[in-house]
């Protein structure tokens, strides 16, 4: 993932203490009515990584075997796999098949590109249909989609954003990542975009990457988080960057939230699955789960650098 990538020395002058949490946050979470535990996922973006073959994959595992050695270490999926096409349901349902040795087990697609990308949102009902109609082939595998819109997609186009998400189906949770800089620069612009997910009922995305640090917006407009968590190669600073993640999913646990997303990213993924199980790891120890943890053929070098 390229997405907020600096150079060592630019890391190095990065303050990454993330920042406190935002009202429409507090007043989300505080207000959330649930009797149920939170709900927690990690996992990757794709499972279609060689690197991993002899990390978390057998030796000599074939391409076409990637998803079901996938499933066995995680929960969930960061489908990427749709951003770049619109799968039909006969190939969705081909990946179902291959995590229902996972009973926990969900895909979150991300909308294609033709969507977010190519339309810009605009004459995009009948992809969108289309679209819809490969994913929800997943069935009970289907986690949350989510619109992933470009760095160049400026807050000019809010009245075309607003009217495509006003017209998608309300019965699939959405999640919405923007990049452009003037979403976050301009506090009427921020807030006209969260207050009107709220009143959408969706989610916002909240990416956090090391040259990027105006995405990491900690604003919740459901009480539902969907974390984009970006690594720098197993430095220190990716460890301490998840220990204080953990602290913030506690506190909103603790204050209402009903369900978390966290997606592991590197810039270079064969570390995701190590920076993936230090996650686990935290998460169970801290916030009393039971969240199945990778399992690697040889134990990682320098997993607690």
């Amino acid at each position: 993932m390229e997405f907020g990538r600096v150079t060592p020395e630019e890391l190095l002058n990065i303050d990454f203490t993330l920042p406190p949490d935002a009202p429409l946050t507090v007043k989300t979470l505080t207000s959330a009515k649930n009797d149920q535990p939170m709900q927690v996922h990690v996992g990757c973006a794709k499972w279609g990584r060689k690197e991993w073959v002899g990390q978390i994959y057998p030796p000599k595992t074939k391409d076409a075997n990637f998803l079901d050695e996938y499933v066995k270490h995680f929960d969930c999926i960061e489908l990427n796999a749709t951003f770049y096409n619109v799968y039909p349901p006969a190939t969705i349902a081909k990946w179902k098949e291959k995590a229902e040795s996972n009973p926990n087990f969900k895909f979150c697609p991300k909308f294609s590109q033709s969507i977010s990308h190519i339309k810009r949102l605009k004459n995009a009902e009948e992809v969108t249909t289309t679209f819809y109609e490969g994913v929800t082939a997943f069935g009970e595998k289907l986690g949350p989609l989510f619109l992933q819109l470009s760095d160049n997609y400026t807050p000019k186009s809010f009245p075309e954003l607003k009217a495509y998400l006003a017209h998608l189906p309300t019965d699939i949770p959405v999640y919405v990542e923007v990049r452009h800089k003037e979403w976050f620069a301009n506090t009427e612009v921020r807030d006209a975009l969260f207050n009107m997910l709220r009143d959408l009922n969706m989610g916002a995305v909240i990416t956090d990457a090391s040259g990027r640090r105006d995405c990491l917006h900690m604003t919740l407009p459901t009480p539902h988080a969907f974390i984009r968590y970006v690594g720098n190669g197993l430095t220190p600073g990716d460890y301490a960057r998840v220990d204080a993640w953990i602290d913030r999913i506690k506190q909103w646990r603790d204050m209402g939230l009903q369900t978390c997303w966290f997606f592991m990213h590197q810039h270079d993924e064969q570390y995701s699955p190590v920076l993936a199980d230090y996650t686990v790891q935290q998460l169970n120890e801290v916030l009393g789960l039971n969240l199945r943890r990778p399992q690697f053929i040889e134990p990682p070098k320098n997993l607690f650098a």
